[in-house]
């Protein structure tokens, strides 16, 4: 039998997940940690706490599975995007990696389009410098921290610093480069005016693959540390919605997802390159050799619901561990007992900024209709709907490009709540479905990259043929669906309104 192995290199996690070639979880372990938040609207990771989530995961799946660690055809990675790692001449780590959500870099964004400019950025990479994106981290550290950029030798993104520690490669592939503001776009390799412009070494940056080549070997040192078998290829994955976008089936032009994870995300393939003119919506390439897709991102998704959990939820979360359920089951059933529209309570979850389709660092979320009426299950109906009402605006701007959506596929943590998944479909107007695979998401899709890579499948087509699954669909409800409709208006307008004052508020000492 022939084994693949997938790594999921997540903001909260990473998952390490063994597949037999029919999609079969043989194996699954989990590793959990925090980012840091040294500054509001700041996030950092240590890159070494994801190396030791590796070890111990792809340890605990080959133990748990009992399969000869030889037998692994191949090894896909995925990853959190835009996130910077420093390396110095000897390989080590040199400050904390700035993350995707972090958003301290607007100066360097602004310096990036003064230099470059707006339009010709676009024209190469397809995406306007914005805050979340690597570039401006780069600069950022070259201004305000000197002496790490002077010891800085090698640029890496979170996943492809794993691929560093399992193989000594330093290397990525197009899907996570696309979000660097460094790629260009249709090349589908580092742009050299972008990079002489800026005064990045191209040499810093490692060599770009295609997501289903194979990048290097497991080496004997990582071997030792990870337990998997030395000389085992590893390919070059993806970053996490392109991983999870093959994880679903969207290889495919009509197909789509939405993935409601820490960000929320509308995905779409596309065989054609598509760029929205004015940035509100990413393109990418995409883990489909030779394929693009637009994505969108809203920063706080899950994030939003989380945040409400931890501030606000103590009591479901002391009765969900008494009982051994989740509390976010207790949450959704409160949310349920509220109608659409929460009471009139509209939520904006731009907790950490904004990015589609406002490209707003200085947003910030905000109840609005706020009374002393409200009850708890308002307020978390108010969090779920004004994140889809994000996911709306996004759904509506691609549909806007031309991108004809038939087949849209809902996962990541919000998936797993019928409620969230009905307000979705009555949203968009359309079924959405769920998947059996969709659990396993990235760390399925970047396993099957894997697989065409080492030649266990054909194609990424022929893989998804041999692939066990099931689907479950939800269909909108045109009474609510309606119900919706002055709500999302209202929504759509709080933003233009606010945005003077969120800029005066974060302009406060």
């Amino acid at each position: 039998m022939d084994y693949l192995l997938g790594i999921d290199l997540g903001t909260s996690a990473t998952k390490s997940v063994l597949f037999d070639k029919n999609g079969v979880v043989l194996a699954s372990s989990t590793a959990t940690y925090t980012f840091d938040q040294p500054k509001n609207g700041w996030a950092e990771q240590d890159p070494d706490v994801w190396w030791r989530a590796v070890c111990q995961t792809t340890n605990d799946v080959v133990s748990e599975s009992g399969i000869d660690a030889a037998h692994l055809k191949g090894i896909g990675i995925s990853g959190q995007m835009h996130g910077v790692v420093m390396l110095d001449e000897n390989g080590d780590v040199i400050r904390k990696s700035i993350l995707w959500n972090d958003g301290r870099t607007a100066e360097e964004c602004a310096e990036i389009t003064d230099i470059i400019g707006a339009e010709r950025l676009i024209q190469i990479t397809a995406n306007p410098a914005l805050v979340g994106f690597s570039a401006g981290k780069i600069l950022w550290v070259r201004r305000h921290e000197p002496e790490n950029f002077a010891r800085c030798r090698h640029i890496l993104l979170p996943k492809d610093y794993i691929r560093y520690k399992l193989t000594g490669v330093f290397a990525t592939e197009v899907s996570d480069a696309s979000g660097m503001n460094l790629l260009d776009i249709r090349a589908r390799t580092w742009s050299d005016e972008i990079l002489s412009k800026l005064g990045i070494e191209k040499e810093w940056l490692g060599d770009v693959y295609e997501s289903v080549d194979i990048t290097g070997e497991v080496t004997a040192a990582a071997a030792a540390g990870t337990g998997l078998h030395p000389g085992t290829p590893v390919v070059g994955g993806a970053g996490d919605n392109a991983a999870a976008a093959i994880g679903v089936g969207v290889y495919q032009s009509g197909r789509a997802m939405t993935t409601i994870g820490t960000s929320g995300v509308v995905y779409a393939h596309s065989d054609t390159l598509a760029i929205e003119p004015q940035g509100r919506i990413h393109t990418f390439c995409s883990a489909v050799p030779g394929a693009w897709a637009v994505m969108s991102c809203t920063l706080s998704a899950g994030l939003s619901l989380q945040w409400f959990r931890n501030t606000c939820c103590e009591q479901e979360i002391a009765e969900a561990k008494e009982s051994g359920t989740d509390p976010y089951d207790l949450m959704n059933r409160l949310a349920a007992s509220s109608p659409v529209g929460a009471n009139r309570l509209l939520f904006l979850p731009y907790l950490m900024g904004e990015r589609s389709p406002l490209l707003d660092e200085h947003a910030r979320g905000v109840f609005m209709g706020l009374s002393a009426m409200h009850t708890k299950g308002d307020l978390i109906r108010a969090v779920m709907e004004g994140v889809s009402y994000s996911q709306r605006q996004c759904f509506d701007i691609l549909s806007g490009m031309g991108l004809d959506v038939n087949d849209m596929t809902i996962c990541g943590g919000g998936a797993r709540s019928p409620l969230w998944l009905q307000m979705l479909s009555d949203l968009y107007g359309c079924t959405v479905k769920t998947t059996s695979l969709a659990k396993e998401g990235p760390a399925l899709g970047v396993a099957i990259l894997a697989g065409v890579g080492t030649g266990v499948y054909e194609s990424i087509e022929e893989a998804w043929e041999c692939l066990s699954k099931t689907t479950a669909e939800t269909t909108p409800d045109e009474a609510d669906r309606n119900a919706y409709e002055p709500y999302y208006a209202l929504y759509k307008s709080l933003y233009p309104v606010l945005q003077e004052s969120f800029l005066h508020l974060a302009c406060i000492q």
